[in-house]
């Protein structure tokens, strides 16, 4: 089946925008790369120009969003961007950058996937290699919690509950396609409360944020003019935040996530033990959908072919 096939895209496309936290204006180039390269930052700023892999070794924040880091140079706020390749199962991209964090846009996924789109997705002859989820794994921080356990595909179940008559106890169960992540998920924005905007400022953070790349709230009200994107877009954030983050295991996972009040961190903790679970994780090479299906579940492994991960 052709979606089993590495993809990336048919041309280079572009941007510029402006950076959440730095305020920097940032502009970004998207290209294609070959099958196996995966994702890979290119900060052409620096003198060389830094590589830095988009996988969770490479994850040296996790405060108020995920950024990357090789030595001393950083990229910031790579969410987003991952999260819209992720949705749209793109495997292999060069992400060009003369700053130090991605373009935050509309605060949301959505133009990312226009920029790919208008590139083109293209196939490649290599297979992809999948995260199999064998046995459940979890952590935990109090109250909070971030879960992957076995299933005949991916999915995400999402629970927030914020202390704010707008945003309690939102929750949504999804099973994830390319289009289901393009109708449900790519459009729902960032969020912050206006009582945290001015300490985040003073510590450096921000710089970059308005009402034109985040919902912002304050005690009763959106001040957003144009209101919501959807009734629940809150959750639904989280979501495209949590497929970002997950894209950090370098390859498309099959299991369902479950996320109680879990954030970047959480996240980031559960995609280090996927990488270190190797009896409750497999990395397979498969040429039939239904092949998949049959490992999540705990069938054997007949016509797959094991990777070594």
């Amino acid at each position: 089946m052709a979606e089993l096939n590495q993809r990336t895209i048919r041309s280079p496309v572009g941007c510029i925008g402006v950076g959440l936290h730095s305020g920097a204006r940032v502009q970004m180039t998207l290209r294609p790369a070959s099958p196996g390269t995966g994702i890979v930052f290119n900060r052409l700023d620096m003198a060389p120009v830094v590589d830095i892999p988009a996988r969770a070794e490479f994850v040296v924040d996790t405060r108020f969003a995920t950024t990357l880091g090789l030595g001393r140079v950083r990229v910031g706020t790579v969410e987003h961007l991952l999260s819209a390749l992720n949705g749209l199962g793109i495997d292999n991209l060069r992400v060009e950058i003369d700053g130090p964090e991605i373009p935050i846009m509309d605060g949301s996924a959505a133009p990312f996937v226009y920029l790919l789109r208008t590139a083109g997705i293209e196939l490649q002859r290599k297979l992809k290699r999948f995260l199999v989820v064998r046995k459940a794994i979890e952590v935990r921080e109090g109250d909070k919690l971030a879960r992957i356990a076995p299933a005949p595909h991916f999915g995400i179940s999402c629970t927030i509950d914020f202390d704010h008559p707008l945003i309690k106890d939102q929750e949504l169960r999804l099973v994830l396609s390319d289009q289901v992540y393009y109708r449900e998920i790519a459009r729902a924005r960032t969020f912050t409360f206006l009582r945290d905007v001015e300490g985040l400022k003073k510590i450096g953070l921000a710089k970059g944020g308005s009402l034109e790349n985040a919902i912002v709230v304050d005690d009763f009200h959106i001040l957003n003019p144009e209101g919501l994107r959807f009734a629940d877009e809150f959750v639904r954030h989280k979501i495209l935040d949590i497929m970002g983050d997950l894209a950090l295991c370098g390859m498309p996972v099959i299991g369902h996530y479950t996320s109680y009040k879990s954030g970047h961190t959480l996240n980031q903790k559960l995609v280090r033990q996927l990488a270190l679970a190797s009896d409750a994780v497999e990395v397979v090479e498969v040429r039939e959908k239904r092949q998949l299906e049959k490992l999540a579940l705990g069938s054997p492994a007949f016509g797959l072919n094991p990777v070594e991960s």
